[in-house]
């Protein structure tokens, strides 16, 4: 039986790899002579350079960077021809960060422009940026100042990092050192710059904002989203698809002339993954928490879909499943196995997660294979 196992990051304890190699070990205790596919995937968040560095012909340069709070961080770029991965998360993840520290007023994404900086003066003629999971809400503000392009006030002075203070923003330093290079936005966040739906409302609270804070942030966005368009000659910035990705860091990307590309669809193309699903007899999929979001533009709704085109069964493991049967198996879902419910308990999900996967996956083999 061939297997396609083509999990995404279990969010704080398993990277997709590791939650790939976790199902297809435990699927071979039970059926050691099927043959297993590992796809691990990442649409843009976490994980997106260690995914692709495992099926791309490229060589991974390691980059001294930040974090969110200005702390050195080690982050890395792949390299493959002239073109350049880069994730946002290494440098400004919400990982990156304890409960107690977020706080997206002041959080940077200065740590990207370094990584940026790095891909460009790596010899990349194309850069692609994953978006995802991010602790900042500075529009890009940060990455601009690392690329000498850092917003400054009426005096020509560089303004205090961070979302909060953009709302008495100028202008710009300069312009971006990046040699021309061609900037691609790779995400599954279709949320505009702005509003209800903007990376202030929807992404704020989880960064640490509270309802007033959500209120200033947006305000100070939309005048620096203007600042941004007058430098560099665009309009509609705000409104635009993708402009409100990572704390509005995608609004900053589209401004420098990027264009945003689907993360998920990206790495399926560069993995091969639709190849494998024509060869598939069963896909397993996965994720920390399977919820309302993940039947939305997720990993495990676009593999789902994929595999109820082909008439594959799918499956689902996950950390924790919130979501009902009828709308899983709409979005191609044959089955869902949480490890909360395996354990019996969250801390246990928590603790033991590679362990978890490695028993629901003997169980499915034993379900499954032929």
């Amino acid at each position: 039986m061939r297997v396609l196992i083509c999990p995404d990051k279990f969010a704080g304890t398993l990277s997709a790899p590791e939650a790939a190699a976790a199902v297809a070990e435990g699927w071979h205790e039970t059926a050691p002579a099927d043959d297993c596919v590992l796809r691990p995937l990442s649409d843009g968040g976490p994980g997106f350079v260690e995914v692709l560095a495992g099926a791309l012909d490229g060589r991974l340069l390691p980059v001294t960077t930040t974090d969110p709070l200005g702390r050195p961080a080690q982050g890395e770029i792949l390299l493959a021809g002239t073109t350049a991965y880069v994730e946002s998360a290494q440098a400004c993840g919400l990982h990156l960060l304890t409960k107690e520290e977020r706080n997206p007023n002041t959080a940077s994404s200065y740590g990207l422009g370094l990584l940026l900086a790095a891909a460009v003066e790596a010899g990349a003629t194309e850069v692609v940026v994953g978006l995802g999971g991010s602790a900042v809400n500075d529009a890009g503000a940060g990455m601009l100042a690392a690329l000498g392009a850092g917003p400054v006030d009426q005096s020509g002075y560089a303004l205090p990092y961070g979302g909060a203070a953009l709302g008495v923003a100028a202008g710009l330093a300069g312009l971006p050192q990046l040699r021309e290079a061609r900037l691609v936005a790779a995400t599954d966040v279709d949320n505009p710059l702005l509003g209800l739906h903007g990376a202030s409302n929807v992404y704020g609270p989880q960064k640490g904002a509270s309802r007033e804070d959500v209120l200033r942030l947006d305000a100070a966005l939309e005048h620096f989203s203007g600042v941004l368009e007058r430098a560099f000659g665009v309009d509609g910035l705000a409104t635009m698809p993708g402009a409100g990705a990572a704390g509005g860091i995608g609004a900053a990307l589209l401004a420098l002339g990027g264009r945003v590309v689907s993360g998920i669809g990206l790495v399926t193309r560069l993995i091969g993954l639709e190849e494998q699903l024509d060869r598939a007899d069963l896909v397993i999929t996965g994720e920390g928490s399977f919820d309302h979001q993940s039947l939305r533009g997720k990993v495990a709704a676009g593999i789902a879909g994929g595999a109820r085109d082909r008439g594959l069964p799918c499956v689902v493991i996950a950390g924790r499943n919130e979501t009902g049967y009828r709308e899983a198996a709409a979005a191609g879902v044959t089955e869902t196995y949480a490890l909360v419910e395996h354990f019996g308990s969250v801390e246990k999900a928590l603790a033991e997660p590679a362990r978890g996967v490695r028993e629901v996956a003997a169980r499915l083999a034993g379900q499954w294979s032929r």
